[in-house]
């Protein structure tokens, strides 16, 4: 297979990368994944943290504290405790408590369903204005819940991005969203399969260690795996 590495614009090994991804792990439906709000305090809470104690941290902060204003009114100090197995859980928690009395001011049954009829630049800046909430966070909560058409960055999508050459080594997370945007439709199911191939193949291939170049469906589009290949390095 003749390498496209360095022929393709980025906009146009994006759209490659895209229908190989598809091609290997399938077209996947868009559809939430859980609940809006239980997709904003868990997504909070997985900065820097493992899935697992992700999970971990919010089971057992609704199994001390099991309505969003039982959360909200509780000594930060218990809340900090019960979100122990999460990095950061004492930040985590102020934020988390400073989140739910904004939205309770607006919205006490803690219902963000009116994130639907919203723009996407509103919905996004209403988000973001929450403490705590990023671009991840608030592009996973709109992409994921109401089916906007935006990109979450996370850690796979930004490393992949990168050894393919998508964008420049030197691209923040936060410069990756808009970049990527732009090479894609303002599709949403086309950008939700995006993200989730992406992670996938971050998780089961391209690797932060070791990636498995030699197995790798994105080998002739990848700048990473043509310099690798070409010093006779074995992958």
């Amino acid at each position: 297979m003749s390498s496209l590495a360095h022929t393709l614009s980025p906009k146009d090994k994006a759209w490659q990368v895209h229908l190989r991804l598809n091609d290997v792990f399938g077209l996947l439906p868009t559809y939430p994944r859980r609940d809006p709000m239980r997709e904003l305090i868990s997504t909070m809470l997985s900065h820097r943290t493992t899935h697992a104690n992700e999970e971990k941290a919010y089971s057992q902060m609704l199994e001390r504290f099991p309505t969003w204003q039982e959360v909200m009114d509780a000594p930060v100090e218990e809340l900090a405790d019960a979100l122990s197995p999460a990095e950061f859980p004492g930040a985590k928690a102020v934020n988390i408590q400073k989140t739910l009395r904004i939205i309770q001011q607006t919205h006490p049954d803690f219902n963000l369903a009116f994130l639907e009829q919203m723009d996407v630049a509103p919905a996004m800046d209403w988000l973001m204005a929450l403490p705590g909430v990023g671009l991840k966070t608030a592009t996973l909560v709109l992409l994921f819940n109401f089916h906007k058409p935006v990109l979450p960055v996370d850690t796979h999508v930004h490393r992949i991005s990168q050894r393919v050459g998508l964008i420049g080594a030197k691209v923040t997370h936060d410069k990756a969203h808009a970049i990527l945007l732009e090479m894609f439709p303002p599709d949403a199911q086309v950008l939700y399969n995006f993200h989730r191939h992406m992670l996938k193949h971050g998780q089961k291939v391209c690797t932060f260690r070791n990636p498995r170049c030699g197995s790798c469906d994105l080998q002739n589009l990848c700048n990473y795996y043509e310099e690798v290949r070409s010093k006779g390095i074995d992958v």
